[in-house]
């Protein structure tokens, strides 16, 4: 569990240093060898850390602390009604689905994926978005001629 909370912790470190830098560069300021190189080694230790390590930890807590294991049943439904734990095995009737807590662990598994690649992707967009004016006109034209009006 440990493991599992200090990941969680060091991606959110790491993540909230990533937008912190972002914040206060200016947009358009040519990077150094160097700092091209922390900055794409930082960002593909987050990667790592957050579709690696992070679900790793917590496949291990769940199998190695929580005891969800296959044999162990969350719920079952069948004809006859809806049983949890014990009573799921003995359960009868037509169509019986067991649901362990291993599909459990599985599902939570899939969704600190689907939360980091979303994440992913609320960050590009944060990260491209940087530096923009919001709202009105510009003074110039795209070609640097003034506005004069709003083409129609």
């Amino acid at each position: 569990m440990a493991a599992f909370v200090i990941g969680i912790l060091v991606l959110l470190l790491g993540v909230g240093v990533a937008l912190y830098v972002g914040s206060r560069r200016p947009v358009g300021t040519p990077l150094t060898w160097g700092e091209a190189f922390l900055a794409a080694s930082s960002g593909f230790a987050l990667m790592i850390l957050a579709y690696g390590i992070i679900p790793h930890q917590w496949l291990n807590f769940a199998d190695n602390e929580l005891l969800w294991r296959p044999d162990r049943i969350l719920f079952g439904i069948s004809s006859a009604g809806l049983k949890f734990g014990d009573a799921a095995k003995a359960a009868t009737g037509r169509g019986r689905i067991l649901v362990s807590y291993q599909a459990l662990r599985d599902i939570v598994a899939a969704t600190l994926y689907i939360v980091f690649l979303s994440g992913q992707v609320v960050l590009w967009s944060i990260w491209q978005k940087r530096g923009r004016v919001k709202g009105g006109l510009e003074p110039t034209s795209r070609f640097g001629r003034p506005v004069i009006r709003r083409a129609s």
